[in-house]
């Protein structure tokens, strides 16, 4: 089953916002959330550039495209299912 990593930051307001906006489908996707700043190999991968999400499968974890942040609701479900999240086993 694919599952969902969003890279995140504490006081990350887009991270947030963004971990908030997943919890509110239904149903919820499974979301494992890491603090970039725990791993100096995300840290030097992401820096700044945070929230990331990535879809991970058993293929192996593949970054998404940024994620628009006005995106929400059954619009971020559509984004999620044109990304490969819903609908599909990779």
């Amino acid at each position: 089953m694919n599952s969902l990593v969003l890279i995140t930051r504490k006081g990350c307001c887009l991270c947030e916002g963004l971990g908030q906006k997943l919890a509110a489908l239904a149903p919820a996707p499974p979301v494992v959330v890491i603090d970039v700043d725990t791993d100096p190999a995300l840290q030097h991968r992401y820096g700044l550039e945070v929230p990331v999400l990535l879809l991970r499968s058993s293929a192996g974890d593949r970054e998404l495209p940024r994620v628009p942040p006005r995106l929400a609701g059954a619009g971020l479900q559509v984004w999620l299912q044109k990304q490969g999240f819903f609908g599909q086993e990779a």
